[in-house]
């Protein structure tokens, strides 16, 4: 039984295809386009993962798209009729998109799988729609490690929900509590994300990140004016303060006079206002998850939590999560955004709607994440050679020991290895690595290599046999999506030379014997590498260790600001050849800077739009 999922449409499409039940691939349009957050048809990620399994387009039993699209328009019907006569602009200027295409998505899916796969199948008998938030519950409960779960999604909106609960059984998930449409935890931070100044779908991870060089001084007033919280987790926005639902924007007046002045446009300085303001919603933001996470439990008693959604990617949130200890084991769904959609439409008409059997093993079925393309060496060299690199072939010892070397003489590693990471986060496939315990690689990274904000964190990357010796967290977190502190015995203030060196004007900012990854609250956001998922990055994070005794790494996404990650090995070597990173790994090939043609450097600084 072969069953494609897509999401698409709205914002990061992406296409998955599970077989029998097994995620088999899964991928991100975006990766092939090279537009980011492509929200277009997933052609490519479609053929990607039929070439992947070496099928056609006719061996596919079931399409099946992540929502459902008439429930949408009767969203925004109502949403209308509800505010009528404000917001006739916004309606207004939406409908038209709705008439020509969405509201008919079942007839445009049609049309594009005949004319760009096989105009001799029948697709409209083979099409299927699941529910938004269905299809986010569905993505982290089948490929959870558990038998039985409560599943928690929070995103934006779908179709109605915003936030849901479900019960997870075996083969079966039933949804048992929902807040609807316009009360949205995920609206809330976004309009915080407009309000600060960055682009709304793309930034709120800025917003998580700005937050800790901030004071949440005005937690209270959002909790007295924006949002009515109960004990149990649910709550209410006052829409006064809003223009979601009528205008083209997040805020309005009320919202500026509430919080001193205007929103800061884009680019325009960071102040401690800003800093202030997203530690405010951040703080908020971890009250509602932990107050709707004990209500769940107080109300189902399950032991297991699952979370998806696009406030399952707050992972500063799931690290207070896990500390309040309110359930036994969490397990997050690695792409939890929409692109994440495309998996769990796919898996829940397998399980759901065929009513086919689920095996639970030790571990989840997620296979690390790395469900996207990969390049056999012939393929790498004869790509390189084609783009003008100059290389070194190695075989696995000596490319371990190349790599590992660079990144001890303080050289920033690109890491093109094996499959593809499927969600945003870069897992140790498709990195950009470096030495965390330099003060110096944070600035040079952000301004050097990926061209943006000096405030932004890196992640480690540890070895899950050592991480408790250098961060307060005793669990796997292989998707990077669990904030701990480093841990006491790695922290010390940062010196006068090296706050001069960060740029930082604020007296006594925390740093570590790995400053590299450790945000100004002594915080990092951890990615565990465990040998058996991905088993060439343990060793080079293990080799680094005998070089340094450090078992830790920087890793960051192998993008520049603006581009997606990079998914072929030519997108890694023009990475190389526009950023400061000076040494390059694909597959078995190593690439110096230095030994590059000049005549091949590109400038990224202005090639792509900011976000």
């Amino acid at each position: 039984m072969n069953i494609i999922g897509i999401s698409a449409y709205y914002h990061d499409s992406a296409a998955c295809l599970v077989q029998d039940g097994r995620i088999v691939a899964a991928a991100q349009e975006e990766r092939f386009t090279r537009k980011k957050h492509d929200a277009g048809f997933p052609l490519q990620a479609i053929r990607y993962c039929l070439a992947e399994a070496s099928l056609g387009a006719a061996d596919i039993d079931h399409v099946v798209f992540y929502d459902k699209p008439f429930l949408k328009f009767e969203r925004l019907l109502e949403t209308y009729l509800a505010f009528a006569p404000r917001g006739f602009q916004s309606f207004a200027t939406s409908l038209p998109v709705w008439i020509k295409d969405k509201l008919f998505q079942k007839s445009v899916l049609v049309r594009e799988l005949q004319e760009q796969l096989d105009q001799g199948v029948d697709w409209s008998s083979r099409l299927l729609f699941s529910e938004h938030h269905h299809s986010h519950a569905a993505s982290a409960f089948f490929p959870s490690p558990f038998e039985e779960a409560a599943v928690l999604t929070m995103d934006g909106v779908g179709e109605w929900t915003t936030t849901s609960l479900a019960i997870g059984r075996g083969n079966s998930l039933d949804i048992h509590r929902e807040i609807h449409f316009p009360h949205s935890l995920g609206l809330l931070y976004s309009a915080f994300t407009h309000y600060t100044g960055f682009k709304v779908n793309s930034g709120e991870y800025k917003v998580m990140g700005l937050a800790p060089y901030g004071e949440p001084r005005f937690a209270d007033k959002i909790k007295e004016h924006l949002i009515d919280l109960r004990e149990d987790g649910s709550f209410r926005l006052n829409m006064a303060y809003f223009d979601y639902c009528t205008g083209l924007t997040m805020t309005n007046s009320r919202f500026d006079e509430l919080f001193g002045g205007p929103a800061r446009k884009a680019e325009a300085q960071l102040t401690q206002r800003e800093m202030d303001l997203a530690a405010s919603v951040q703080a908020v933001t971890e009250e509602v998850v932990i107050k709707l996470a004990k209500g769940i439990r107080k109300s189902t008693g399950q032991r297991n939590l699952c979370l998806a959604g696009g406030v399952a990617l707050n992972c500063v949130a799931n690290g207070k999560l896990l500390r309040e200890r309110v359930f036994d084991h969490i397990w997050v769904q690695p792409a939890s955004g929409d692109a994440g959609g495309a998996i769990g439409a796919a898996l829940g008409a397998h399980h759901i709607l065929l009513g086919q059997p689920r095996s639970v093993g030790p571990g989840d079925t997620m296979s690390g994440s790395y469900l996207g393309p990969a390049f056999a060496q012939d393929d790498i060299e004869a790509r390189l050679r084609r783009a003008g690199a100059v290389f070194t072939t190695l075989d696995d010892d000596a490319l371990i020991d190349a790599t590992a070397d660079a990144l001890a003489r303080g050289c920033a590693v690109g890491w093109h290895q094996g499959r593809m990471e499927f969600g945003p986060r870069a897992l140790g496939g498709r990195s950009i690595l470096a030495d965390p315990r330099s003060p110096s690689v944070q600035k040079q990274l952000n301004l050097k290599v990926k061209y943006r904000e000096s405030f932004r964190p890196f992640a480690p990357s540890v070895l899950r046999e050592d991480v408790q010796d250098w961060f307060d967290i005793d669990v796997d977190s292989p998707y990077m999506l669990m904030v701990a502190d480093v841990a006491k015995e790695r922290q010390s203030p940062m010196t006068a030379e090296q706050q001069k060196l960060f740029g930082i004007d604020k007296l006594n900012v925390p740093r570590s014997s790995i400053p590299a990854i450790t945000h100004v609250d002594y915080s990092a956001r951890i990615q565990t590498v465990h040998a058996d998922t991905n088993p060439r990055y343990h060793r080079l994070i293990s080799r680094f260790k005998e070089l340094t005794g450090c078992p830790v790494l920087v890793n960051t996404s192998f993008n520049v600001r603006g581009e997606p990650i990079v998914c072929t090995p030519e997108d890694a070597f023009h990475c190389l050849m526009g950023t400061g990173i000076e040494f390059l790994a694909v597959g078995n090939c190593v690439m110096r800077k230095e030994d590059q043609n000049p005549a091949l450097l590109r400038d990224y600084r202005n090639a792509y739009e900011l976000d």
